[in-house]
Parts: structure tokens; C-alpha cells; sequence
């Protein structure tokens, strides 16, 4: 009975241990870095990036990478409609390119402006 229990704490723990994402602290971004104003989005579904799968991507002065260090699903589900396969959206990022790819170090999702109020004209009451 005792090795019955070892083994499912042990399938339990190694489950866990392999579902943990390598996603960044997103928490606060390295001062000593250049911070980046950038898209992101789903490379294969809106920046037409090859792949098999979702993947998020980043588009830096006009260039995409996939990104390491953060997940598609982050933000929330990626096929939403404001999802990151259906919506390109405002980031600042920080981490370099290395081999073709943006190994993140900092990741955060910039707050869609406002729109502008439109001011209306007066009218002359006819």
C-alpha cells in the first residue's frame, strides 16, 4: 500500500513539474535594459510566420520572432476575440534576438488607447 502511494505522489509531482510554463516575471522590467514598444500577436495566424501551431510572436521594427519565455495563453485564450490569434496587440518587451528568435526577459501588454472624443458641431436649429 505504502509503494502504491509513492508512486502516485510521484506521478502527481512529476505531472506538475512538466506542466510548470518557463513564463518570464512579468512584474517589473530591468531598469538597465532598453525597454521596446513592439506588436504581438499569433506568428502563424496574423504576422504569417511557417509553424504547425500557435505561437506567439512579436513584430520589432517591422521584423516577427517567436518568443521563448512566454506562453500564448498568458493574457488569457489566445482564440478569443481579442485573443492573440484574432487581435495584434501593443507590448513593451524587453530580450534579444538569438538564433531568430525573442528570448524574453520582460513581457507586458500596453493598455489599448482611448478614442479620441469627436466633438460635435453646433447646429442652427432649422
Amino acid at each position: 500500500m505504502k509503494s502504491f502511494f509513492l508512486v502516485l505522489f510521484l506521478s502527481i509531482m512529476s505531472t506538475v513539474a512538466c506542466s510548470q510554463d518557463t513564463a518570464i516575471n512579468v512584474t517589473a522590467a530591468d531598469p538597465s535594459k532598453k525597454l521596446l514598444l513592439a506588436e504581438a500577436s499569433c506568428g502563424m495566424c496574423k504576422f504569417g510566420m511557417k509553424g504547425g501551431d500557435c505561437a506567439l510572436a512579436v513584430r520589432i521594427k517591422g521584423i516577427a520572432y517567436y518568443v521563448d519565455g512566454m506562453h500564448i495563453d498568458a493574457y488569457g485564450d489566445a482564440h478569443a476575440s481579442n485573443g492573440f490569434c484574432n487581435a495584434i496587440r501593443k507590448v513593451q518587451v524587453q530580450g534579444e534576438v538569438v538564433d531568430g528568435r525573442f528570448k524574453a526577459s520582460y513581457f507586458k501588454l500596453v493598455a489599448a488607447g482611448t478614442p479620441k472624443k469627436i466633438k460635435k458641431k453646433k447646429t442652427t436649429g432649422r
